[in-house]
């Protein structure tokens, strides 16, 4: 074996005992931490919030070393932005952790409890995943903010945040793990990968023995490398194609208002509206004063045939277009013949994220409501929704657009499992 090849074996071996080693320490600290008091979790968490401000400028200057690198490698000023951490920034990190401490602990609930004809008493309790990993890439908020769901869901956590934000994941997660000590509890619960190189997360995804779940959050394409080389369960979306529907019954200054807020408040998202369904029956009276509003607001349109007849001013769509999650200011846009074509087009080319009927028909809102085959499905109301915070959990760690086993935001009750618990007095089967 050449010294260069013996070398590269060497590096990959070092590789994988530290990743095992890592993953195992995890393991054990799951297993203390799954029977920890909610008084203890909750603790840790304000202690987590407290270390952070505490200790602000050494974070921020970590930070500013993996922003200079960052920028010297060409990233964009929005990535550097995604990148960049502050007292400002670290302020709202903080209140994130003290807002998980004050949810509802979901370790130890027990659900369905129901008693059979022989008189045992059986039902389910919610308990911890164990050990979850999360790769995830740019922003080195979500150090925290997974850490902190997790804790509060009993699990203990590995963490593999991108290249370009090493030095400030690894800040982050040292005060994470000071502060479980500080609190009593294992500060092995939170593992920050150390390393850079890619093979890292090939030998993370092999420890399907020490990891229970994979939560990747980051583009299609590492999405798409995640799941492929995962030996581990995988809860994902790819991307947020996402769908509005308007209605021949739709009241249009309703319609105007929420498909303006869909696309533009906050394109770059995968909650932001992709493309824009719209009865023909409405068609032309509510198609050029929409598209007004786009154009005033910036958005590029590109649309069916039907919808240029109607809208001159916009481009004509491709195929490619109505898969496209664009993440910026453009808008596919589709006149379809009623509800059915609508339902069809967001089975072909949408990604099971989000999708909204606007539509003064009950009977209309409920079979689109049974229709669509997506994981989060509104009527009347903004794609934009489509968040943890915002349906009442709180708090996500992602959206999953993959129905095992979770569909949709995932919140704390979303990171736990059941099992079944059975009450007797004696009973014996015969």
């Amino acid at each position: 074996m050449s010294a260069i090849k013996a070398k590269k074996s060497q590096m990959n071996t070092d590789l994988t005992n530290l990743l095992t080693d890592i993953a195992r320490k995890a393991r054990g600290a799951s297993l203390e931490l799954s029977r920890a008091l909610s008084s203890s979790k909750d603790q840790a968490l304000y202690n987590m919030a407290e270390g952070l401000i505490k200790r602000a400028d050494f974070i921020i200057n970590e930070n500013q070393k993996d922003v200079e690198e960052a920028s010297s490698k060409g990233l964009s000023s929005a990535m550097l932005d995604r990148l960049t951490l502050t007292h400002a920034r670290l302020e709202k990190v903080a209140n994130g952790l003290r807002e998980v401490a004050a949810l509802t602990d979901p370790v130890g609930e027990i659900l369905h409890m129901r008693s059979r004809p022989n008189g045992l008493k059986v039902g389910r309790m919610r308990i911890p995943l164990g050990v979850i990993g999360i790769i995830y890439e740019s922003r080195p908020n979500v150090t925290a903010d997974a850490a902190g769901l997790c804790l509060k869901s009993g699990n203990a956590v590995v963490l593999r945040g991108g290249s370009e934000t090493i030095r400030s994941n690894i800040a982050i997660g040292e005060i994470l793990r000071d502060a479980l000590a500080q609190s009593g509890l294992p500060r092995d619960a939170v593992q920050i990968i150390p390393v850079t190189d890619r093979n890292a997360v090939l030998e993370m995804l092999k420890l399907d023995e020490l990891i229970d779940l994979i939560i990747p959050r980051g583009g299609e394409g590492l999405i798409r490398f995640v799941s492929e080389n995962s030996r581990i369960p995988v809860l994902k979306h790819y991307k947020g194609v996402c769908h509005i529907f308007v209605d021949e019954s739709a009241d249009q200054n309703m319609a105007e208002s929420i498909c303006i807020n869909a696309k533009v408040q906050r394109p770059g998202v995968c909650n932001s509206m992709e493309t824009m369904l719209v009865h023909k029956s409405i068609a032309e009276s509510f198609l050029p004063r929409v598209s007004k509003a786009f154009f005033d607001s910036g958005v590029e349109l590109r649309g069916c045939e039907q919808t240029r007849e109607i809208v001159p001013e916009v481009i004509e769509a491709t195929e490619n277009d109505w898969f496209e999650e664009y993440l910026e200011l453009i808008l596919s846009v589709k006149v379809v013949e009623d509800m059915q074509d609508a339902i069809k087009h967001i089975e072909k080319y949408g990604s099971m994220h989000t999708e909204s009927i606007i539509t003064q028909d009950y009977s209309n809102s409920q079979a689109f409501i049974n229709g669509v085959n997506s994981s989060t499905v509104m009527v009347n109301a903004s794609t934009r929704f489509s968040d943890g915070y915002e349906l009442g959990l709180g708090a996500e760690i992602g959206i999953s657009t993959s129905k095992l086993h979770a569909f949709g935001p995932m919140g704390l009750e979303e990171l736990t499992t059941t099992k079944f618990i059975v009450l007797g007095e004696g009973q014996i089967r015969e």
